[in-house]
């Protein structure tokens, strides 16, 4: 399937059955409270993947592996495919139209990503002539519950057309065992002028919330008749018919209200869907479309990154920050980020460390420190679950999970869950990072001390001691490199624990005695931290000058990765976990990860050496890794690398790199397209103030970019030999610029 290169859309001009995952992934819409992949209103009876989901509306599933383990968790949680919404039954001439099996003349889809659209055209060859369709859909943005619909229809011959908009509560999920679903059919209303069910989650044998959802329509159509209504277990419909004339459209809208009980008592939901999707219908399809549209454009207006001069660049970053955008609005501290979003449900719609590694820092500059504080505040508020989770395994302190919707770990790979325990560090590089970029150092000291404190007293007793070495220990850990498992003090592992350890540490000396007999800490027990962190041992090999991955990583058969034979990549969907594991080949950025992290630590020798011996073994099946590598190269001056990096994570998805694409976006890693062109491109550091040392890639005329720092609305824009800087909004700011101290008033400039 080709998709052209657009600025601000993704087009496709043809109907290619075999990769309508694909497509369907690729035109994914959302507004934070809910979204659905690009799946069409009428019925596709050919191969798809029908997806609509609900932030915060999720199913624990019973765990099936490993149960006779101790310390496993109960349940797996996943996202559940919820109310298809969008659906219209279509008939013409009593024939179904199906583009599965129609004769199409000719195909138009895109998505706008500058409004925030969902849009089709084509015509269709029946017996009798042929028929246009033109749809058009969006989740609004300025009202959260809302799905609107446009669909109007067009035959060169007269034609009785027949029109169901209806709401289907029978769905399954596309990862569902043995046709298993997650839905009880509670109750369809039927109004004067609206259709609602209400559905609520099954019961399940955890301590886990049920929730209930309540969806209504609202619908009219010019031009026919709405002469019957069907009410059945999960699934109400409204039918509209009536001849129509050779040349003439009929139109009809469809307006979709969704409300959970995760904001409203079950008992009223229906009746306020009801009344919400009457009222919309009252509005409109155009004022509320006027309304999302101007949302978004506000939206772009303080975060869109312009690329001069390569319109696939363009296009890419774009598109990976319109879905971030669609995932995440920051209004309830109770959401995360899922590494899928709406598009999707592989990974279950979880949080993973992904949030704090690489969208947080995003969502800070682009939307502001107020949304930020609410993926720190997700972290705080789940700060019980991850005492309970270190407890499980026996161990003191807080152990966050690897996967989770509650706080409780809910996955069960016991070499990714139980040993990947470097994700603790990254939420504490979070408050960190946090806290140095907006200069909110009061949230260290109060809700971020809490978990801090849980994290560094996880650490502390994970660690152990050896008389042999004299130094403490970290074993039986997964790095970020899932390509291997179970080794012993992986680098990344035993720094970010110190870090973090030490962090605490610091911030419990600014404490009173108070706040530290709140959190039941001891000087004593500083001072065995303290301890940890000063001798932790770190693998290095003193010949090469590089911290060494783990302990035997260098007994490996060391090779680049460009000498895996031709077609075996990627190797993860071509050699046995056995195979990868032996080698030397790394999935994403592990020793690199760590120098990313605590960049501000480390000189650049220090960082090249690694980045030269590292980066060739690295073969990026992890979405998770190009930016890292993007953002060091372009430290290093390694310019061409950088694009290179950027180019994979921009276009990750649009290009399909992995081969993995129709079962859902990377949300999480799209946050590095943007990283890579502040941090990496840019230069732009913010630990020890606001700092930048631009570059401009070779292909590019220019680019810019905006971001929030400090009250402050500050836009960067470099082209061939300049760099111009300007406070849009904000009081004065001393900054560094290519090296030099100077002062933000208005605009400044510097060569390049």
């Amino acid at each position: 399937m080709g998709f052209e290169i657009h600025p601000w859309k993704v087009v496709v001009t043809e109907l290619d059955k075999a990769s309508m995952r694909l497509s369907e992934s690729l035109t994914s819409i959302g507004n934070g409270y809910m979204g659905m992949r690009g799946n069409f209103e009428e019925d596709y009876n050919g191969d798809t993947h029908l997806g609509t989901y609900i932030g915060g509306v999720w199913f624990p599933d019973k765990t099936r592996v490993g149960w006779w383990k101790n310390g496993y968790p109960q349940y797996f949680g996943k996202a559940i495919n919820a109310v298809r919404l969008n659906g219209i039954h279509i008939e013409i001439d009593d024939e179904p139209l199906d583009l599965s099996t129609a004769d199409v003349l000719d195909y138009h889809l895109e998505l706008d990503m500058q409004k925030g659209l969902f849009l089709r055209r084509f015509t269709v060859k029946t017996q009798k002539g042929n028929v246009s369709v033109a749809a058009e859909r969006f989740v609004s943005l300025a009202q959260k519950e809302l799905l609107a619909i446009r669909y109007a229809i067009t035959a060169d011959f007269d034609a009785f057309i027949v029109m169901k908009p209806y709401l289907d509560a029978n769905v399954k999920n596309l990862d569902s065992n043995y046709d298993e679903t997650f839905w009880d059919m509670l109750l369809e209303e039927e109004t004067e002028d609206g259709l609602a069910l209400l559905t609520k989650t099954k019961e399940n044998p955890f301590a886990a919330p049920r929730f209930a959802v309540s969806a209504a329509m609202s619908c009219w159509a010019d031009g026919l008749e709405m002469n019957e209504r069907k009410c059945e277990s999960g699934y109400v419909e409204s039918i509209y018919s009536g001849m129509v004339h050779a040349g003439e459209t009929t139109t009809l809208e469809k307006f979709v209200l969704c409300f959970t009980s995760r904001d409203c008592e079950e008992s009223v939901l229906t009746t306020m869907s009801l009344k919400a999707a009457s009222r919309a219908r009252e509005i409109g399809y155009q004022e509320l479309k006027d309304s999302h549209v101007a949302t978004w454009r506000e939206r772009w207006n303080g975060c869109d990154v312009i690329i001069e001069g390569d319109d696939a660049a363009q296009q890419g970053i774009r598109f990976n920050l319109f879905q971030l955008l669609s995932t995440y609005s920051g209004d309830d501290a109770q959401l995360n980020i899922g590494p899928k979003g709406f598009t999707g449900e592989k990974y279950g719609g979880a949080t993973y460390w992904d949030t704090e590694a690489y969208c947080l820092p995003v969502y800070m500059a682009i939307a502001g420190q107020d949304v930020a504080k609410q993926l720190l505040l997700y972290r705080w508020l789940q700060l019980d679950g991850a005492y309970f989770n270190a407890k499980q395994q026996g161990l003191e302190g807080a152990l966050y999970p690897m996967v989770t919707f509650t706080g409780i770990e809910c996955h069960n790979e016991w070499e990714i869950t139980f040993e990947e325990i470097h994700r603790n560090g990254a939420i504490a590089h979070a408050i960190f990072n946090y806290a140095t970029y907006t200069g909110d150092f009061e949230y260290m000291q109060h809700q971020g001390l809490d978990v801090l404190c849980g994290i560094a007293t996880f650490y502390t007793d994970r660690a152990h001691f050896s008389k042999r070495k004299q130094h403490y220990m970290i074993h039986g850990v997964t790095g970020p490199n899932e390509y291997e498992n179970n080794v012993n003090n992986n680098w990344y592992t035993n720094r970010i624990a110190a870090w973090s350890i030490e962090l605490f540490c610091k911030e419990a000396q600014k404490a009173s005695s108070q706040r530290l007999e709140q959190l039941g800490v001891t000087q004593s027990a500083l001072a065995h931290m303290q301890d940890v962190v000063d001798r932790m041992y770190y693998p290095a090999d003193d010949e090469m000058g590089i911290f060494v991955q783990h302990d035997t990583f260098l007994d490996k058969d060391i090779m680049p990765a460009s000498d895996i034979p031709e077609g075996q990549r990627p190797i993860n969907q071509n050699w046995s976990w056995d195979h990868i594991l032996r080698s030397c080949f790394i999935k994403q950025a592990d020793v690199l990860q760590g120098i990313y992290f605590l960049n501000h630590l480390y000189d650049t020798d220090t960082i090249k050496r690694n980045f030269d011996f590292y980066e060739p073994m690295t073969v990026h099946e992890s979405s998770l890794s190009p930016c890292v590598h993007s953002i060091l190269a372009a430290q290093l001056g390694y310019h061409e690398k950088a694009v290179e990096m950027y180019q994979r994570t921009a276009r990750l998805d649009l290009d399909n790199l992995n081969n993995d694409t129709d079962d859902g976006l990377h949300i999480t890693s799209m946050a590095g397209s943007w990283l890579s062109i502040a941090q990496g491109f840019a230069g732009m550091r913010t630990v020890d103030g606001l700092s930048l040392s631009p570059f401009l890639p070779d292909a590019w005329d220019g680019y810019a970019f905006q971001f929030h720092y400090r009250d402050r609305l500050i836009r960067v824009h470099v082209q061939k030999e300049l760099a111009t800087v300007e406070l849009l909004s904000g009081e004065s700011l001393e900054i560094k610029l290519c090296g030099e101290n100077m002062t933000l008033t208005d605009t400044i400039e510097h060569k390049i």
